[in-house]
């Protein structure tokens, strides 16, 4: 169906947001088992019952919109969380690729980051205050998330990089 109303763009994004989150649920607890640092594995366990809410939140947007919660394929999602895969495939465990499984996650929270902002945007400016408020507390989620990330990847970029003796 096309999109032909700032309406239909607010629901075609959030249907490709609730695949999105519904998609990580899946990977988030692969990546936490391949982690080696506990921090990272405890953080990855910690979004993924954030994930949880977020998939709630949207659930209650779209009731609040009147529509069905259910989603349609989010191609950005798959082949970030594909990315994810391979860092865990193609290498054994290892803070290198403890630091690898970060940058997977930090892109990960980047496109979240830009989605619920423009999904945020659209409804404001349609009159969704609810729906609005919903979105903006799960990006400021995902920018937490995001800033434990970086916290994260400094202790674990020092010790990779003692860790594989690099100079």
């Amino acid at each position: 169906m096309p999109t032909t109303t700032l309406n239909d763009l607010l629901i075609d994004e959030l249907k490709d947001l609730y695949n999105a989150e519904n998609q990580l649920i899946k990977a988030l607890p692969k990546m936490a088992k391949a982690a080696v640092n506990a921090k990272l594995k405890a953080g990855f366990l910690k979004h993924l019952e954030e994930t949880k809410g977020h998939v709630q939140r949207l659930t209650q947007a779209f009731k609040l919109l009147g529509e069905p919660a259910k989603g349609k394929l989010c191609h950005a999602m798959k082949g970030l969380v594909e990315e994810g895969a391979e860092a865990i495939e193609e290498n054994d465990p290892s803070l290198v690729r403890d630091a690898q499984l970060i940058g997977a996650a930090q892109r990960v929270e980047h496109y979240e980051m830009a989605a619920y902002g423009t999904v945020r945007s659209i409804a404001e400016v349609l009159g969704h205050d609810e729906v609005a408020k919903l979105m903006q507390q799960t990006l400021d989620e995902e920018g937490a998330t995001d800033k434990k990330l970086t916290e994260i990847s400094t202790e674990v970029n020092a010790a990779a990089l003692e860790e594989a003796g690099d100079e």
